[in-house]
């Protein structure tokens, strides 16, 4: 994944930084609370959202099952319609392959439609090391760029900026990268998207290839589709003469009435809206309309070890709305960064782990990245039930070790609960001891610290029962 986040340190330490940060907690929490608001009112327009929800969870499942087949039928509708299909295994490879058809154009720079599986592999830091400038078009990723920062939020990646920041920003960094701020910008959102306007114009007007990602894949058809709020990805998508798209595999759905479910659950997840003001659809290529040419870049980097796992394959289920980071209440205190992936919140906390695997500190604490509360999988529009995947997770972590203190206090409990004898001779022994008992857990300081141990009785049940029983 994006070599950008490596490095970082394990969540407990970067959330801690990040909770000390007044004005980020301030930005989240105005942002992520209007979000799920607006989402609420927009789902209760639906009387069958339930069965809509239901339908989703099924064609994924169903795909994922079968996705050997899909993917070989959609191989063959997008050749057919005049594409051209690259499989990559990895980042590398998918690097590699993007790079080289670049240069094969003759171009040094790109545009490119909002992507979350190019951040994922870095593909925009592989271009710049091959002398190939990349260009963010998508407003929130054209802040983060400009500002030298990383993605916070799959929907809304300059989510932890306030509009002050991002004219400062503006101000600071657009004539660095094409044309500057106008004179005199200031914070109102009129203004500040005007900049942006025009700033990217001149991009899209001279780009000769863009690189995109795509929202869904249509088996049947060939057929690519993104959904996008602002216009940007239809200049990407429509104006340069070289097309790219790099996928993820489970992107893939059946059939073109598939479609018509996720059209409806993914704006109103994650915009709040009945649709989106722009869906873009495209079948190969067609003689004077759009790109001359289509490549597809189809991505595994760690998918196809996902789906392996019973528990955990549902997290590719996700359609990346970002309704779980919404109501989470760790991702609205902690923000997106402290997760050290492209993919925050609940959804990255069992994604990211699976994909890039368990074995560094920040992979391994990100399962223990949530308090359980379940209200990710009561929002999910596939019904992904994160907290089972966290659970799951987690009992992978600590089988390898990465928290040996959890480890070794399951395992002396697991052997006290597994004896009757020793089970009444421990409550016993906490009766006795009851008033010696310490406030805080050794070890466990950081659990404690906001909650009270529960108070040991001065006689157990078991004792209790044996002295009452008739």
């Amino acid at each position: 994944m994006s070599g950008t986040f490596l490095g970082m340190p394990a969540f407990p330490v970067a959330a801690k930084t990040a909770v000390g940060d007044a004005t980020l907690r301030a930005n989240l929490r105005h942002a992520t609370h209007t979000i799920r608001d607006k989402r609420a009112a927009a789902v209760a327009e639906l009387a069958d959202w339930d069965r809509l929800r239901e339908a989703g969870k099924q064609i994924k499942d169903h795909t994922l099952r079968h996705l050997d087949r899909y993917l070989v039928q959609l191989e063959e509708a997008v050749v057919a319609a005049g594409g051209t299909v690259h499989w990559a295994a990895d980042a590398d490879e998918a690097n590699r392959i993007v790079t080289d058809l670049v240069r094969a154009t003759g171009e040094t720079e790109v545009v490119k439609v909002k992507s979350m599986a190019t951040q994922e592999i870095g593909l925009n830091e592989a271009l710049e090391a091959a002398g190939i400038a990349a260009y963010e078009t998508d407003l929130a990723e054209l802040i983060v760029q400009l500002g030298h920062d990383r993605p916070s939020h799959i929907l809304v990646p300059a989510i932890h900026r306030n509009r002050g920041e991002i004219r400062d920003v503006f101000r600071a960094e657009m004539g660095e990268w094409g044309r500057p701020a106008p004179d005199g910008l200031t914070d109102t959102p009129a203004d500040l998207a005007e900049a942006a306007r025009l700033h990217l114009r001149e991009k899209f007007l001279r780009a000769k290839v863009a690189v995109s990602g795509a929202n869904f894949m249509v088996a049947e058809t060939g057929t690519l589709v993104v959904l996008e709020s602002e216009g940007n990805g239809r200049m990407c998508l429509t104006l340069p003469e070289t097309l790219i798209s790099v996928v993820g595999l489970e992107k893939v759905v059946p059939t073109w009435r598939d479609l018509e479910v996720f059209l409806q659950t993914l704006p109103r997840s994650s915009t709040a809206e009945r649709m989106n003001p722009y869906t873009t659809m495209w079948t190969g290529t067609t003689a004077g309309d759009g790109p001359k040419d289509f490549h597809l870049v189809l991505l595994d980097n760690g998918r196809t070890a996902t789906l392996a796992d019973e528990v955990g394959r549902q997290a590719l289920r996700c359609i990346r709305c970002s309704a779980c980071l919404n109501v989470c209440p760790v991702y609205e205190r902690a923000g997106g960064h402290a997760y050290g992936s492209v993919y925050p919140g609940p959804i990255g906390a069992i994604l990211t782990p699976q994909l890039r695997g368990t074995e560094s500190d920040i992979d391994a604490s990100l399962p223990y990245a949530s308090s359980l509360c379940g209200a990710c999988y009561e929002v999910c529009p596939v019904a992904i039930d994160i907290p089972e995947v966290l659970v799951h997770l987690r009992e992978r972590v600590a089988e390898q070790g990465g928290h040996r203190l959890e480890r070794a206090a399951m395992k002396a409990a697991g052997a006290v609960l597994g004896s009757p004898r020793a089970l009444a001779a421990a409550e016993r022994l906490a009766t006795s001891t009851r008033r010696l008992h310490p406030k805080r857990l050794p070890g466990a300081s950081a659990w404690t610290e906001s909650r009270e141990l529960p108070e040991v009785p001065e006689e157990s049940f078991r004792d209790w029962w044996k002295r009452n029983r008739t």
